[in-house]
């Protein structure tokens, strides 16, 4: 059961990654260092958008309208967090099977 908790650490750590790597591609693009006119650019995008915007919908049908002020990966990130913490506060459960 211990590898079952590292699995589960190991896939959050992933997407925290891919949840920063969106936020810092968006701000990128936001400020023309990144052009997606580029190949590479606009499919590394199109995928990191095919995969949070799920997520990110779903936080944003429960937050109130903030102008343009998207906080919706930040909600994201916390509740991630939340999750690890909870995980690590039960890994008892995890190691004692």
């Amino acid at each position: 059961m211990q590898s079952l908790f590292q699995i589960l650490m190991l896939i959050l750590d992933v997407i925290w990654f891919i949840i920063i790597a969106h936020v810092i591609m968006s701000w990128l693009i936001n400020f023309q260092v990144l052009n997606l006119r580029q190949p590479l650019v606009a499919q590394i995008w199109d995928g990191l958008n095919r995969l949070l915007e799920p997520v990110y919908s779903a936080i944003r049908r429960v937050l109130p309208p903030m102008g343009g002020l998207d906080l919706a990966p930040l909600v994201a990130l916390i509740g991630l967090y939340a999750i690890r913490i909870i995980l690590a506060n039960n890994a008892g459960f995890f190691y004692g099977f």
